[in-house]
This record gives C-alpha cells, sequence and structure tokens, in this order.
C-alpha cells in the first residue's frame, strides 16, 4: 500500500507543477481536467502525509526511547505519546484505505430518477407517488434542486410513471443504490375492507452524463413530433410541442411533452436517452468483471426487491443490508441519511474486503 501512496504522491506534486504552468492554462480543456484530476488525488495525499509525520515522529520518539540515562519522566511521557501516535497511526491507515477504494467517476453528477409504479394497480402509482415526494423532501433537505422532465398521472392522483432530475453535488453517489424493485405494504385509501395490500414501484437513478460520455450519431434517431395532451396551458393541442425519439439501433424510446417549446422537449428527451444508453453500457461493461459485480450493494437489477416499507408496523426494511428501522413516517418525509449511510458503509467494506483479497 505505501508504495502505491508514493505513487499517488508523486503524481499529485507533477499535477501541482502542470496546473500552475503558464503554457497548459492556455488550453481551458486540459487545464481543468487536470485540476479535476488533482483535486481527487488532494485527499488521499493530506492523508498519506499526516500518515508518514505521524510515523516519523514515532521512529523519533523510541530512538530517544532506546538511549541509556534517560529521566523517568521523560521516558514515561514518551511512552504516553507513542500511544497516541499508534492510536492515530492505525486510525489514519484506516481512513487511507477506504480513501484508496476506487471511486465511482460518476458520484458526483446530477441524476435522473425515474420511477414506475409495478404490481398493484392504482395503489402500485400513488406509491410511485410517495417515492417522488420522499426523494423531492430528500433533495431539498440537502440544498439540491428537482427538475420534472415527464410525468404520467392517474386519475386518483397517482403517478404510473415519472422522470425528474436532481442537480446536487454528489447526488449520484447518495441515491446511486435506490434503484431496484421498492415494495409497500399497507390498506390503500380505496380499499373499504380495510385488507393490507402488497404494490410494488420500479425506481432507476442514472447519472447525467456529458455529450462526450456517450456519442449519439443523429442518423440513429428517429423523431416524431405531436401535440401534446393533459395539463400544459393553452398550448395543449393546438401547436406540435411534444417530442418522441427513438434511438433505433437499441429501440429505446423517450417522449417529452412538459415544456409548451419544441426545442426544450427535445433537448429533455435527448438527456434522458443519453443516460439510459449510458446505463446500458455501463451494465455491459461491469457483466464482464465479476469482481467490480460483488462489490455491489446488489446487483442494481430492476428485477430485484430491494427494499420493504410496512405501514402497518411503520417500518421500511431493506433486504440487502438486513437492516430495519422503524421511523417509516420520517423515512417518507425525506429523512434516509441513516439508511444511505448504511449502504455506503456496506458497500465500502465489501469493496475492502476485495482489495484485501487481491493483494492491494
Amino acid at each position: 500500500m505505501l508504495k502505491k501512496l508514493s505513487f499517488i504522491e508523486n503524481k499529485y506534486d507533477e499535477l501541482s507543477h502542470q496546473i500552475a504552468d503558464p503554457v497548459i492554462m492556455q488550453n481551458q480543456a486540459a487545464w481543468q481536467k487536470l485540476v479535476r484530476e488533482h483535486s481527487d488525488l488532494e485527499d488521499i495525499v493530506t492523508k498519506y502525509r499526516e500518515y508518514k509525520s505521524r510515523e516519523k515522529q514515532l521512529e523519533e520518539n523510541k530512538a530517544m526511547l532506546s538511549e541509556n540515562g534517560l529521566d523517568p519522566d521523560m521516558k514515561e511521557m514518551f511512552q504516553e505519546d507513542n500511544k497516541i501516535l499508534e492510536a492515530e497511526i492505525e486510525k489514519i491507515h484506516d481512513e487511507i484505505r477506504i480513501l484508496l477504494i476506487p471511486t465511482d467517476p460518476n458520484d458526483k453528477k446530477n441524476v435522473f430518477v425515474e420511477i414506475r409504479g409495478g404490481a398493484g394497480g392504482d395503489e402500485a402509482a400513488l406509491f410511485a407517488h410517495s417515492l417522488y415526494r420522499l426523494y423531492v423532501k430528500y433533495a431539498e433537505s440537502r440544498g439540491w434542486r428537482v427538475e420534472l422532465m415527464s410525468l404520467n398521472e392517474t386519475d386518483i392522483g397517482g403517478f404510473k410513471e415519472v422522470v425528474f432530475m436532481i442537480k446536487g453535488e454528489g447526488a449520484y453517489s447518495r441515491l446511486k443504490y435506490e434503484s431496484g424493485v421498492h415494495r409497500v405494504q399497507r390498506v390503500p385509501e380505496t380499499e373499504s375492507s380495510g385488507r393490507i395490500h402488497t404494490s410494488t414501484a420500479t425506481v432507476a437513478v442514472l447519472p447525467e452524463v456529458d455529450d462526450v460520455d456517450v456519442q449519439i450519431d443523429p442518423n440513429d434517431l428517429r423523431i416524431d413530433v405531436y401535440r401534446s395532451s393533459g395539463n400544459g396551458g393553452q398550448s395543449v393541442n393546438t401547436t406540435d410541442s411534444a417530442v418522441r425519439i427513438t434511438h433505433i439501433p437499441s429501440g429505446l424510446v423517450v417522449a417529452m411533452q412538459d415544456e409548451k417549446s419544441q426545442l426544450k422537449n427535445k433537448e429533455k428527451a435527448l438527456k434522458v436517452l443519453q443516460a439510459r444508453l449510458y446505463e446500458i453500457a455501463e451494465q455491459e461493461r461491469s457483466q464482464n468483471i465479476a469482481d467490480e459485480r460483488r462489490s455491489q450493494v446488489g446487483t442494481g437489477d430492476r428485477s430485484e426487491r430491494i427494499r420493504t416499507y410496512n405501514y402497518p408496523q411503520g417500518r421500511v426494511t431493506d433486504h440487502r443490508i438486513g437492516l430495519t428501522l422503524y421511523k417509516l413516517e420520517t423515512f417518507m418525509d425525506g429523512d434516509i441519511d441513516e439508511m444511505l449511510d448504511a449502504l455506503t458503509a456496506y458497500d465500502q467494506s465489501e469493496k475492502l474486503k476485495l482489495m484485501g483479497n487481491s493483494g492491494n
């Protein structure tokens, strides 16, 4: 590990010189890339230098203790100081191991969240609405912005499908474990007999991708325009503002009609299409890396039931890590950090195990 850290420190120092080079600064795109790389290494280099400083101090103390004729009081002071240094070194070592875990390049990105009602008809659509509200509340609590992309409502206020974007630093790193099938057990508002029903909704969390991440050939697209339907102001059914984009090679279809402008609907649809194509490419890549798949919390497969929301018992259970929280009401109001922290910690521990097994 120390060899790897020494290499990272040398790389960090090299990048420090490069980003201060006036010649490199003239190419802003290249310079910004170097700045991001430098920033990504800063935390681990800082910790490594702390580690080396404590190690050096410990070695100096041990050298002093080995000298003959050392005053007893001084000897006791050095011994106590060494205990503190050893504890600090161990703590920093653990922190460095976590920092060495390969980072997800998407962690700092904004996200698209897609929620669809699953099994359960109207109740599933109402649950999809509840999940949408949960994530909006959570985003608001962190100061993130939410932008609605598309919405397909039911007559009683449920969501057959909703696609929205959450813009905020680290949004993907916090929400990426939410992808999967969410199950709810509760008495529906429409149920007169008071029986508990089980329904599901599917959540997909996709990182926003840049144009350079996914290249789309315009010749692979079929773009249809049509008149909007439903809520949308005076322009509904009077102008062809709605847009449907079909990606011919994959068969993916994205439709947008929330904006009155055809151009804005097209831009939104292309962003969602890029995110979905990126997700497919990432899934194909990760399927070829068995260790990487084992290091994830679950597989991310949308057919996998990841969590149950039990209203009669006031509990929410995540089946991937076996964690149950008896605070369903506040959880549905967006208080989900405890669950997300546990999922992140579990993911980190699994990746640390893999690093240990591979000898890193």
